[in-house]
């Protein structure tokens, strides 16, 4: 809730203010790796919840797998709508896990699915993520 002293001061608009000031190009590219981390996200809960889903396999297994993923896919949706919203470097160098995470799953031919159209996305959507807003993250260093 904001207090008075903070709408006097402003203080309490501050996430508000920061967010009209991103360029459209970095909004986009939050907005590609928050579609990530949701879809991560989502895969692991059903996982969890629906173990079955992802094969014949040793149930507790899965649910382990199911667990892990979701906290990756939680850890790495609040990263991105925090501090690489911010444009903290090191978010941005974190949050290369997500093409390689998908780059080994496509390579591993690992589940989810037979056909691997869904990771091909995923690759790109994060790659675009991440490499559309370089100059923010990196002003005046050379490619």
């Amino acid at each position: 809730m904001l207090k008075m002293n903070e709408l006097k001061t402003g203080k309490g608009c501050y996430d508000l203010a920061k967010f009209k000031e991103q360029t459209v190009l970095l909004r986009i590219s939050w907005m590609f790796l928050l579609f990530n981390g949701i879809g991560i996200l989502i895969f692991g809960i059903l996982v969890v919840t629906y173990p079955r889903i992802a094969g014949p396999y040793d149930l507790g297994l899965l649910r382990a797998l199911g667990v892990a993923t979701t906290g990756m896919g939680f850890f790495g949706t609040v990263i991105t709508l925090t501090s690489y919203r911010r444009k903290e470097r090191w978010a941005w160098l974190t949050l290369w896990y997500y093409p390689t995470f998908w780059t080994l799953h496509l390579v591993g031919g690992l589940p989810p699915g037979n056909d691997h159209i869904h990771q091909v996305v995923f690759i790109v959507v994060s790659l675009l993520g991440l490499m559309l807003p370089f100059r923010y993250f990196f002003p005046g260093e050379s490619v």
